[in-house]
């Protein structure tokens, strides 16, 4: 059961590097809360922030995180990280890295770079931050401590 959301945007960035034998570079950049309204079944929409020869960065809209009470120790525990992430699953489409999923879980992060996909750790912005927090508080009990075994 689905006990929160926010729509958002992924920064994307490809690279030309220096070296001759080696291809382009993608990777997730950035995120943002996505303000636009998108309707249901239609493709997420790219805008091209800057292009160059070396570098291009677009902006890919349409996505979500969601929380779900069952990933609230990997949001937690992604939380209380020293630098909190947002974790991007990406695939190849038509030429052009695009964003499937983004989670602020770190178990499901770790399963998108366990998985053998494409998936990057993105700094997590203070807005999102200040989301996830007020979700934790609300929702998130820390695990009780355990009891060793008892002798009878």
């Amino acid at each position: 059961m689905k006990l929160g959301s926010m729509p958002i945007a992924v920064i994307m960035q490809r690279r030309t590097p220096q070296h001759r034998w080696a291809g382009e570079a993608w990777a997730a950049v950035g995120i943002v809360p996505d303000r636009a309204v998108h309707p249901a079944g239609t493709p997420p929409p790219v805008q091209t922030l800057s292009a160059s020869p070396e570098r291009d960065y677009y902006l890919v809209s349409g996505l979500e995180l969601e929380l779900y009470p069952d990933e609230n120790e990997g949001y937690f525990e992604n939380f209380m990280a020293p630098e909190s992430k947002v974790f991007v699953l990406w695939r190849m489409e038509q030429g052009r890295a695009m964003p499937v999923r983004a989670s602020v879980s770190y178990v499901e992060g770790t399963r998108m770079f366990d998985s053998g996909e494409s998936a990057d750790g993105v700094p997590m912005p203070a807005e999102i931050q200040a989301w996830l927090q007020a979700y934790l508080q609300a929702h998130y009990q820390p695990p009780k401590p355990r009891r060793g075994r008892q002798h009878g």
